[in-house]
């Protein structure tokens, strides 16, 4: 419930949580720096040098307030609204959820000229508070196990962790995080006296952008400090991040809203002033201002009010129109002394205005034909089952392997669209163009919920979208280039589960009267292994799904009772957008350079 799962995600989601708490101490001016260290055993040491969690008597619980933080939910001191001005964690449960779900967990702290320290065991005090020693500095050191019972392996990820708590470092500029893997002997250390700024640049490092810096915003009013890094790039996508009190909120909310009112209109504004729009011409839409636009948004408030208990969107009604006015204020000031790059940007819009007109234009025309929302594509094979909950819908490689999927469906709710060749790479292509693609129009069609910002979740047609291609090196770039699509165009699907991967069989061994379907080398070899007799070893390597019966195809890679699909999901929206860039953009440069560095690790070389 408080830490969204229970695989690796949640696993690393206790360790954001602690971190938290000395963000928490960074926010409100006591913290400079604070070390997170995977050690030997699968544990983890947080150590920050901020002030150290009160020790004194709680007056509600009478045990100390260390005790009543680590024991007790929504009782942390930040509850008091005295501590923190503002706040990050899960809730105030943080401490308290990482302390029950741990093997065992241990606190000092270095407070008064004294150090403390209290023992846990899966969320019980083993022992009382107690004075250990002398301390000439102050701060909280949290060392815990996290218990396998719940979470299998608790092995956490060093490169998984790196894009966090970098992250961490980008929204609190000058505060130094390092992390140390002691397994690995691997070691970062983040600090970034631009903070945010330094974010959107390492963002945009492999683009071309339309103006040198970043035009960076800031300003406090009241209890609220507002934050924003805008720089525009010569790609066709948004790519916005935005965060409350240094959350990711993945669904934006009420901060993002105000974002994108002020930049919209500031941007119209002086387009009229500076006559860079003619009078009859209409207003940029948010579409037009946005495209190209790499930015982040943050803000830190006394009392942020998340939707759901994972916080992945702002509700705070008063904070758009705050975010709104500060961000459109600095926005204004930059661009009265920077008019060259007031012109860059607003040509960039421009552009961006008239392939949306010509996009509109062949949308329009599409529709006509019956073609985008209305007739579905003839080589559809539907499905009979009209609750799109039970649906599926099979994009699937190739002619001859949509051939076999048709026969070897269940046809009351799986519903097969073969593709031909591969499609366009929309990440070097614009909405007009994307929109005159047989094959995106055909799946778009299909799934029925539109497309960009006439996207309709409540049109879906099918709650499956299954990718399905083969297990070549072809296969692996058309998968990518859909991929690219949906992360692109219906980031609608990702988020709610609506996409997954199928995972067809590399290998058939029959032995006797008996056969083995493998998906992996490693696979392969123990089946092997476990075989008696393995003179008569009748192995079949499959590449292509075309080479499996509808038979084999429906008993290995589309019966619900046996099949494996994989999720597709993003959890670092800012690292799937850089991957997506450097193998798919226009720059060849990152590219080849991208291959070079992980030439060694590939795993499944096709030669």
């Amino acid at each position: 419930m408080y830490i969204g799962s229970t695989d690796q995600r949640g696993l690393h989601h206790l360790v954001y949580e602690i971190a938290y708490n000395a963000v928490d101490e960074a926010m409100a001016g006591w913290c400079t720096s604070f070390t997170v260290t995977l050690q030997a055993d699968n544990s983890v040491r947080v150590e920050d040098n901020g002030r150290g969690i009160p020790v004194d008597i709680h007056p509600a619980t009478k045990k100390s307030a260390l005790e009543t933080v680590l024991t007790t939910l929504h009782a942390g001191a930040k509850f008091g609204g005295k501590t923190y001005q503002v706040s990050g964690g899960l809730h105030g449960v943080g401490a308290s959820a990482v302390n029950a779900l741990s093997d065992w967990l241990r606190v000092e702290v270095r407070r008064d000229g004294k150090m403390y320290r209290q023992d846990y065991r899966q969320g019980i005090p083993q022992n009382k508070l107690t004075v250990v020693g002398t301390a000439d500095n102050t701060g909280t050191t949290i060392t815990f196990l996290p218990d396998e019972t719940i979470f299998g392996e608790s092995k956490c990820v060093y490169a998984t962790l790196c894009d966090r708590v970098r992250e961490m470092a980008y929204l609190n500029k000058r505060l130094e995080i390092s992390l140390i893997d002691e397994q690995t002997n691997n070691e970062s250390a983040f600090y970034f006296e631009g903070g945010i700024s330094s974010f959107v640049r390492h963002l945009n490092r492999k683009r071309v952008t339309a103006h040198r810096h970043p035009i960076y915003v800031s300003k406090a009013v009241d209890s609220t400090v507002v934050e924003a890094a805008v720089q525009y790039n010569d790609g066709f996508t948004e790519s916005v991040l935005s965060f409350a009190n240094c959350v990711n909120t993945a669904d934006g909310g009420s901060h993002l809203t105000g974002f994108r009112t002020a930049l919209t209109r500031v941007l119209n504004d002086y387009a009229h002033k500076n006559k860079l729009i003619k009078e009859e011409d209409p207003n940029l839409t948010g579409e037009d201002a946005r495209e190209g636009l790499t930015a982040v948004i943050s803000v830190k408030l006394r009392e942020p009010q998340f939707e759901g208990q994972t916080k992945a969107k702002l509700g705070n009604p008063e904070i758009k129109g705050i975010v709104e006015s500060i961000v459109g204020e600095g926005l204004s000031m930059y661009f009265d002394e920077h008019p060259d790059d007031l012109k860059r940007i607003i040509d960039k819009c421009l552009l961006a205005a008239r392939a949306r007109e010509a996009a509109r234009k062949a949308r329009d025309l599409i529709i006509k034909k019956g073609n985008l929302f209305g007739t579905l594509p003839g080589k559809l094979s539907d499905c009979t089952e009209r609750n799109p909950a039970n649906c599926e819908l099979y994009l699937v490689e190739g002619e001859s392997a949509g051939g076999s999927a048709k026969q070897g469906r269940n046809r009351r709710f799986q519903a097969i669209l073969p593709l031909r060749g591969k499609i366009l790479n929309v990440e070097k292509a614009p909405l007009d163009k994307m929109l005159s693609h047989t094959e995106i129009r055909a799946i778009v069609t299909a799934l029925g919920t539109g497309i960009g910002a006439e996207t309709d979740l409540t049109r879906l047609r099918y709650h499956r979208a299954i990718l399905m291609t083969d297990a070549d090196v072809d296969g692996s770039h058309i998968r990518t280039l859909l991929l690219t699509f949906f992360f692109r165009h219906l980031p609608e699907l990702i988020n709610n589960g609506h996409l997954f991967i199928a995972q067809p069989p590399l290998f058939r061994i029959k032995h006797q009267k008996t056969e083995h379907w493998v998906y992996s080398e490693t696979e392969r070899e123990e089946v092997i292994s476990s075989l008696k007799d393995t003179k008569n070893i009748d192995i079949q390597r499959y590449k292509g799904l075309g080479e499996m019966t509808a038979e084999q195809l429906w008993k290995t890679t589309m019966n619900p009772e046996t099949r494996t699909l994989l999720t597709v999901s993003v959890e670092d929206a800012a690292k799937a957008d850089q991957i997506f860039n450097t193998l798919m953009g226009a720059e060849v440069l990152p590219r080849k350079n991208f291959i070079q560095a992980h030439a060694r690790s590939v795993q499944n070389l096709d030669i």
